[in-house]
């Protein structure tokens, strides 16, 4: 029932009517803050007129209030973004959607955050994204790098890089990166500096990222803004999501980047000289175009032997709060059967033989999680290995043997150059790629979609109006993806 309160000027006489329904308890069991309305008399009528209109507000007020059609005009951005937040991750959202969430708060708040829902305009957007795009924006930690050799300052103290990161409550490698002149966070930094009992400002240098936010993470910005007031919208508390009417800058097309065929020769070539473990995985990489995550989630029981293909249904991923963890893929069409040519099927026959060897070597070191890709360090033998493990590999792999730069989501790139180049349907390359829509394919193709529609005109020319020359002589003139451009033909 609506509560009904009179409000008086200094002179005692009823100049309104606060009208105020529970609205319920917080999930802490905190009372929650009561749909509020007010109603004034109007001085044309008598006073039993308007006890009359009074009464009737206040049912229809109540009413309202239980059909879920009155804005809570008094709820904050910030609030309501906790609560939306909060809705995301018990109807299953994944659990980097919710960090990533989570890091978008404080700039927002900062910004928008004190600003109730019913007063969010498109403007308090646009303004919010100009400021995003502005030098000196950015929040997150500075990376240090050591003035003074730490390793000397320990030794001299008695202390082993183990038992020194013990002390200072940080990771072995951490200490270890930063005695050989890598950078390490800022607060990992002041740790150490604390347990050497030394000024930061005397033991490190502090490099801190000033540069504006890139529009990519600008319209990341823009997307949790627009689900928390999508949310309001849908909730009726709010009468249109303002985020629908904002300006967010527009993103620079992205240029899916590709290896040449020399450059895949090469790294083929290399591969033959590295661990049979290594091979196997970037070989997979680069003939089954899935993404990092999905091959090191790959399980013995997705190996489809007799059909020639793996099930790719999980991703593998980090995050600070839970470690390495399994999630499902990243869309529903993610979750795919990737078929695999004879080659790859041998090698994956050979892998398992020598997987099988390390597990009875580890004996009851190793455990039994059944992933293909694991961490061979005795106390962890058998785990599913990080995902990083695989940049930091590519990385000395590059260096190793003079070759440029080696990205894992390239040899994604790769496989889909060589499939347009060939001729394959955007369909079927959607499919194996994973992709939820087409149109996301061909948004990130484009331009090799371009490159393979021109030697379409080469193949159309050389049939129909050059006729003395043989459309099926193979030529030297290859592509980046390198294929023969009369190849179709």
């Amino acid at each position: 029932m609506a509560y009904i309160q009179p409000r008086k000027d200094k002179d005692g006489n009823i100049i309104s009517y606060s009208v105020r329904v529970f609205k319920g308890y917080a999930p802490d069991g905190s009372q929650l803050k009561p749909y509020t309305a007010s109603f004034k008399p109007d001085p044309n009528k008598t006073d039993r007129q308007n006890e009359k209109a009074l009464n009737k507000f206040a049912v229809d007020f109540e009413e309202k209030c239980r059909s879920g059609l009155v804005a809570d005009s008094r709820q904050t951005f910030a609030e309501y973004a906790e609560y939306v937040i909060g809705l995301k991750e018990r109807a299953g959202a994944k659990h980097k959607t919710i960090l990533s969430y989570r890091s978008f708060m404080p700039l927002t708040v900062e910004s928008i955050g004190h600003l109730k829902l019913a007063e969010i305009r498109p403007q308090h957007l646009n303004n919010f994204y100009e400021t995003l795009s502005k030098n000196g924006i950015r929040r997150t930690q500075g990376r240090a790098t050591a003035k003074r050799d730490i390793k000397a300052m320990l030794k001299q103290r008695g202390l082993t890089i183990k038992k020194a990161a013990e002390l200072a409550g940080v990771g072995n490698n951490t200490l270890s990166t930063v005695c050989n002149g890598g950078n390490i966070a800022e607060s990992k930094a002041q740790t150490i500096a604390n347990l050497l009992e030394m000024p930061m400002s005397k033991l490190f240098n502090i490099k801190r990222d000033n540069t504006p936010l890139s529009n990519k993470t600008i319209l990341e910005y823009h997307h949790f803004i627009s689900v928390v007031l999508e949310q309001a919208d849908k909730e009726m508390l709010i009468p249109f999501n303002p985020a629908r009417k904002a300006t967010p800058p527009k993103q620079k097309p992205h240029t899916a980047n590709y290896f040449q065929i020399e450059d895949v020769e090469r790294i083929r070539d290399c591969l033959e000289l590295e661990p049979l473990k290594w091979r196997t995985f970037v070989h997979l990489l680069l003939i089954s175009g899935a993404r990092r995550g999905e091959i090191a989630g790959l399980k013995w029981d997705v190996i489809d032997w007799r059909n020639s293909r793996i099930h790719i249904q999980n991703n593998l991923l980090y995050a600070p709060d839970r470690g390495i963890y399994e999630e499902a893929t990243k869309t529903e069409e993610s979750d795919r059967f990737v078929t695999l040519p004879a080659e790859t099927m041998e090698l994956l026959k050979e892998y398992r033989k020598w997987y099988l060897v390390q597990a009875s070597n580890y004996g009851d070191q190793w455990h039994n999680t059944n992933y293909l890709f694991f961490q061979e360090k005795t106390g962890n033998a058998g785990k599913p290995m990080h995902p990083d493990t695989i940049n930091g590999y590519l990385d000395r792999f590059s260096e190793r043997y003079h070759l440029p730069h080696i990205n894992p989501h390239a040899f994604r790139h790769t496989m889909a150059s060589v499939l347009y180049f060939n001729k394959v349907d955007s369909i079927s390359i959607s499919k194996r790629l994973g992709h939820s829509k087409v149109s996301t394919t061909t948004d990130i193709y484009s331009h090799i979609m371009k490159e393979a529609d021109k030697q379409s005109a080469e193949c159309i020319a050389n049939v129909i109006l050059r006729p003395k020359t043989d459309p099926c002589e193979k030529k030297q003139n290859k592509t980046k993806a390198g294929f023969d451009r009369n190849q179709a033909c």
